[in-house]
């Protein structure tokens, strides 16, 4: 079909027509808020922000060049390290006193903390470390929970993150949470970076959008002695990369024969990437009847975490050391069902087999509660209170039973009133 140019004038002049008697309102196209019409306006469009428009600020620190707001952290060990205590414990409790950090620098601001744990629980574990820790129970939350249509359910860190974080506005002044296990958060193969990246960056977000430090607790990997201590957090490396700080305490031989326990500083982005501080775990009375483990920090300690840290590195735990180390960790606050005792032992990398022979080292009490009742495990009678200020490798150099050495007596082993069926691996 072709043209002449007298049609085309026509149909131009028709137009011209329309558009004078039924303008177009360019005012309301252009308003504020609307966009000019473009032929790309279906695709995504990347935001630019220029170096101009922004204004430099200084990281906001909660525990200066330890903990930054706003940030996420990762708190590493092996087993019985106490890594929970000192985060739900002795971090925590500083909070919300607005006390004195480890190595003599004060909190600026008391502020609220909220603890999610899928591995203790928050009124028997938790609170009474966190009272042990001279903390404020007014200013702590412990996450127990998400409340659906059709009830409650369990927590769950990879899904439930928007909803905390309209927890945490409602709260106001969250200084820190803890979350334990920061893997937990991971929905997918916890050893794909991908996955790992994808996974963390919601947390990543909630410690921005609420100004708060997230300390995420996080386990080593066997193996890998000598190598950079940040490197050993248990799956991807994306978890000690995504993390601007990295944290880790570990046991250390010294020179003396002591073991003695060191949290230093394995990876910061943000600040010193070296130092540590020296700290105990100790046994006390929280509440009447109620005994908890307490951190006590002592002296500061230069050079790099690697270097910190090189002789547990050099002479790591066997096995049943370290299964052994787990259960009077484990036990010292009182006896556990035996169910628990193998759900938390299999969390932490124990093999039951060790930590039945381990148990059998210890002298551990085994008892049936009741005719219907499960079975629970303890510490031998009079050594709950005490066990634990002993170390494992005095212990075993006294050849005395745990009951002995902790009560610095014969103390005759109490014989369980029958076998564990826990020991038979088919029950579980």
């Amino acid at each position: 079909m072709t043209h002449d140019r007298k049609s085309l004038e026509r149909a131009f002049s028709a137009l011209d027509q329309d558009i004078a008697a039924s303008p177009p309102d360019l005012d309301r196209l252009f308003a504020p808020g609307n966009s000019a019409p473009s032929m790309h306006d279906h695709h995504p469009i990347v935001v630019l922000t220029s170096g101009a428009d922004l204004n430099p600020e200084p990281v906001s620190w909660l525990w200066p060049n330890w903990l930054a707001l706003g940030k996420l952290h990762v708190l590493a060990g092996m087993p019985g390290q106490g890594k929970t205590t000192i985060a739900a414990g002795a971090l925590a409790a500083t909070v919300t006193v607005g006390g004195r950090w480890p190595d003599g620098e004060w909190v600026t601001e008391p502020g609220n903390v909220v603890i999610w744990s899928g591995e203790d629980d928050p009124a028997d574990t938790l609170l009474p470390r966190f009272i042990a820790s001279g903390g404020d129970r007014n200013r702590v939350f412990f996450v127990e929970g998400t409340r659906r249509a059709d009830g409650v359910s369990a927590f769950d860190p990879s899904t439930d993150l928007p909803h905390l974080e309209a927890e945490l506005e409602r709260i106001g002044n969250v200084r820190l949470l803890v979350v334990d296990p920061v893997v937990s958060a991971v929905t997918g193969d916890g050893n794909s970076n991908n996955v790992v990246r994808r996974s963390l960056q919601p947390l990543v977000d909630l410690a921005a959008k609420c100004r708060c430090a997230v300390l995420g607790i996080s386990h080593f990997s066997k193996g890998g002695a000598g190598n950079d201590p940040a490197q050993r957090v248990v799956g991807s490396i994306a978890f000690a990369a995504v993390a601007r700080v990295v944290l880790v305490a570990a046991k250390v031989k010294q020179e003396d024969g002591d073991d003695r326990r060191i949290l230093a500083r394995s990876k910061s982005n943000i600040g010193p990437d070296d130092g540590g501080v020296r700290y105990d775990l100790r046994q006390v009375e929280a509440l009447p009847g109620i005994y908890a483990s307490r951190v006590e920090w002592m002296e500061q300690v230069e050079g790099s975490a690697r270097e910190l840290l090189a002789d547990a590195a050099e002479q790591p735990e066997t096995s049943r050391d370290g299964a052994s180390d787990f259960l009077l960790n484990l036990l010292q606050g009182g006896p556990i069902p035996s169910a628990t005792v193998k759900s938390k032992a299999t969390t932490a990398g124990h093999a039951w087999r060790t930590i039945e022979r381990a148990s059998k080292d210890l002298d551990i009490e085994k008892r049936k509660h009741g005719m219907d009742g499960g079975w629970y495990w303890s510490l031998p009678k009079n050594a709950t209170k005490n066990a634990k200020n002993a170390t494992l490798g005095e212990w075993r150099s006294s050849g005395s039973s745990v009951a002995e050495f902790a009560n610095g007596a014969s103390v005759p082993t109490l014989a369980a009133a029958s076998s564990d069926p826990s020991e038979d691996s088919e029950v579980f």
